[in-house]
């Protein structure tokens, strides 16, 4: 899913960037509040997860202009603020969620899932499709036991398209939400990524369950 990263701390924004990525989330970061306000107006994102000790624009102000703005994103404080006066004030600011530092990666990251999950009204970690089981939180996909190795890309858009299940999915909208921002995003290279899905759960003999919609993209009806 698609991530903004609020942090002024360059070491902590490099780790926190490279653990999210590696989860498989799309991250965009900004090291300061205007810059994040920037980020947010500009593109449309899963989840941010916001610090509130920042340059420019604290985040509390980053937090009430999203609000005032209706934008409706999901927002995960991520604050060394951590005291319960401090916390209730977030939430009421306008938080989904509030994470006090030092914190562990493995939480803040089944935090940030389960946000995304709300955003699709979603409560499901583990999507089954025919002998196919696929888990978000172990980043895993299944046939009768036998794992099927998917790249980072792979995983992501069929994630993006169980998290949509029983829509069609756009061609550009899976270009907007991976690759905004970057050369790399074209058709072609979701069309290559939705090949390399398919072929690999046809190796499995177990056919083909992610639909074209001519002239629209891709869904997944099962």
């Amino acid at each position: 899913m698609k991530l903004l990263l609020v942090e002024d701390s360059l070491r902590l924004q490099r780790s926190l960037r490279i653990g999210l990525e590696r989860s498989g989330f799309r991250v965009d970061v900004a090291g300061d509040g205007k810059a994040a306000l920037e980020w947010a107006s500009s593109s449309s994102y899963d989840i941010i997860v916001l610090d509130l000790m920042l340059p420019k624009l604290d985040g509390l102000s980053v937090l009430r202009a999203l609000r005032a703005n209706e934008n409706p994103v999901h927002v995960l404080v991520l604050s060394a603020r951590g005291t319960p006066s401090e916390r209730i004030e977030g939430l009421q600011a306008g938080a989904d969620d509030y994470l006090a530092k030092p914190f562990e990666f493995d939480e803040l990251v089944a935090r940030a899932r389960a946000l995304v999950r709300r955003k699709f009204a979603c409560k499901q970690t583990v999507f089954e499709v025919g002998p196919y089981r696929f888990d978000t939180s172990r980043r895993t996909l299944t046939c009768e036991q036998r794992e099927i190795q998917l790249t980072n890309s792979e995983f992501r858009v069929l994630e993006y398209l169980l998290m949509r299940r029983g829509q069609a999915v756009s061609k550009q909208a899976l270009i907007d939400h991976f690759y905004r921002g970057s050369d790399r995003g074209s058709a072609n290279a979701i069309e290559v990524c939705v090949h390399a899905l398919r072929k690999k759960l046809r190796d499995r003999g177990q056919g083909d369950w992610i639909r074209t919609y001519r002239g629209v993209g891709y869904g997944i009806d099962a």
